[in-house]
């Protein structure tokens, strides 16, 4: 299966991979001459290896599939290890399940192509969702257990990579059923931890309908909240701290179908005052009538700035489901700009593109995924883009 563009401008299309007929690709990352592809779960896929030596010519060398009733849709790679998560599928299931792995998967990278695994960290209820690791110490990530009412965070000690153990936690007030809390929130809202992105010894964590949670993790065993924003709009997933530029890029996930699903953007925070976060702006909305289309239409991720990685504290690049990918320029905060996009023709079997997950590398490749059956593609930058970057 080959899928090529249905438009663009300042990228294109350098190759398209459809993950062995398994396309439902979810978190991607690269590393050295190889790319690690997690599997949103419909295809029963786990986590797909590619050789990617020749990125016009992507090879699959190795495709590991979920345990029963789990998916292990997030891929982490820092220090020599890729982290895998473990975690109930379907997320609303329609009946009963059987047994699910919950927890943490780790892997030795001493041979990328190849990874072995050496540890696990068990978790009770549903499981992990999303990892933050960057190497170091801690591993920071989303966590279902047994007790809370949706996803809390917690900080991973990976000093023994073998046997990791919680560091501490943070939940928002009112999940902990299990201890006497009850829930507060306005009915028909959700309160779960996404993920947290840092800078130094601060974690800028999105937290659903609750949007931006500042939290301060200089105790590990610790963390607090120090600072609180909130905007219209919910499903708050990416909170990205902008290097040197006290500014925050923020998603709020589309999670409906269209058309007509409720409006997500991507926003704009001004973080000078950790303590107080104040909202500026929402970015512009991609031109053309993804709105009216079935499935998804609106902001999922942005490419997180890692070490290793291409890094910028101006360009921005962010996956919009059936808008493709989308870039955009922040050189004057106050006048954001769109310079680069692309988007796929609908891949076989589905209503729309929905451009998923994606990652810039080092040498400035786009490596995107589609959630439902379009598999990977590889993006390499032109015109203005590529000039700035």
């Amino acid at each position: 299966m080959r899928v090529k563009t249905a438009e663009a401008k300042n990228l294109r299309l350098l190759a398209h991979h459809d993950l062995g007929g398994k396309g439902d690709g979810m978190q991607v990352m690269r590393h050295e001459d190889v790319v690690y592809v997690g599997h949103a779960g419909t295809s029963r896929a786990g986590t797909s290896i590619l050789d990617v030596s020749d990125p016009r010519h992507p090879k699959l060398i190795d495709q590991w599939p979920a345990p029963d009733n789990t998916h292990t849709h997030k891929v982490q790679v820092a220090d020599g290890l890729l982290l895998v998560n473990h975690e109930r599928f379907p997320y609303r299931p329609t009946g009963p399940l059987g047994p699910h792995s919950a927890g943490l998967a780790v892997y030795d990278l001493a041979d990328p192509s190849a990874p072995r695994q050496i540890g696990f960290w068990e978790s009770s209820g549903k499981g992990v969702h999303r990892i933050v690791w960057q190497g170091g110490r801690f591993a920071h990530l989303s966590v279902t257990p047994d007790g809370f009412t949706d996803r809390i965070w917690m900080m991973l000690d990976m000093s023994d990579p073998r046997h990791p153990v919680e560091a501490g936690r943070w939940w928002w007030p009112g999940q902990w059923t299990a201890g006497g809390e009850q829930p507060a929130w306005p009915e028909g809202q959700r309160h779960a931890a996404h993920h947290a992105l840092l800078d130094g010894d601060l974690a800028y964590l999105g937290y659903d309908d609750a949007n931006l949670v500042v939290l301060d993790i200089e105790d590990p065993s610790r963390p607090r909240a120090i600072g609180f924003c909130r905007w219209e709009g919910g499903a708050t997933h990416t909170c990205l701290p902008l290097p040197g530029r006290n500014l925050l890029v923020v998603t709020d996930e589309q999670q409906h179908d269209g058309p007509h699903a409720p409006e997500r953007r991507i926003h704009l925070i001004d973080v000078l005052d950790p303590a107080n976060p104040r909202y500026l702006s929402a970015l512009p909305e991609p031109k053309g009538d993804f709105a009216g289309l079935p499935m998804r239409y609106g902001p999922h991720c942005l490419h997180e700035n890692r070490e290793g990685s291409f890094q910028s504290g101006r360009l921005i690049f962010a996956t919009y489901f059936s808008a493709g990918v989308r870039v955009y320029d922040l050189e004057d905060p106050g006048h954001p700009r769109e310079i680069a996009h692309w988007v796929s023709q609908t891949p076989p079997g589905q209503a729309a593109p929905q451009a998923n997950d994606l990652f810039v590398d080092r040498d400035g490749l786009v490596w995107v995924t589609d959630r439902t059956n379009g598999g990977l593609f590889v993006l390499e930058p032109g015109g203005e883009l590529a000039a700035l970057m």
